[in-house]
């Protein structure tokens, strides 16, 4: 992914829906798998699938209605806002980054030991 792609909340429901509906959606099927406490009305729903639409982050395909899927895989879309968050906070250093959340306290010791072993099989392989 080259260039930066800013997704706002209400737009990432959207695209958390068609990743884990695993198959293209229509607009009524996004609606429908969408929390109902949130209420979103047709409308809104179709504003924000014309906004990923317009920002070729999912792709539209006629059928007997449109269809949307995503242009990207979570991981990939995921690794991208993380390096992104990991630059503009923390000098594209995940250094600072583990340090800010250990000195936080935001990491149990538990949190800590599963990363020292997440780490060390890391160099092993």
């Amino acid at each position: 992914m080259e260039k930066k792609i800013t997704v706002s909340d209400a737009e990432l429901e959207i695209l958390e829906t068609l990743w884990l509906a695993e198959r293209a959606l229509n607009a009524g099927e996004i609606r429908g798998l969408l929390d109902p406490e949130k209420g979103w009305e047709r409308t809104t729903v179709l504003t924000l699938i014309r906004r990923l639409v317009k920002k070729k982050v999912i792709r539209q395909e006629k059928r007997e209605v449109y269809y949307y899927f995503p242009c990207m895989k979570r991981e990939d879309y995921v690794r991208a806002q993380t390096e992104s968050f990991v630059d503009k906070f923390f000098a594209g250093s995940s250094r600072n980054l583990a340090a800010a959340l250990v000195s936080s306290e935001a990491l149990t010791r538990e949190d800590i030991e599963e990363l020292r072993t997440y780490f060390n099989g890391k160099e092993e392989a």
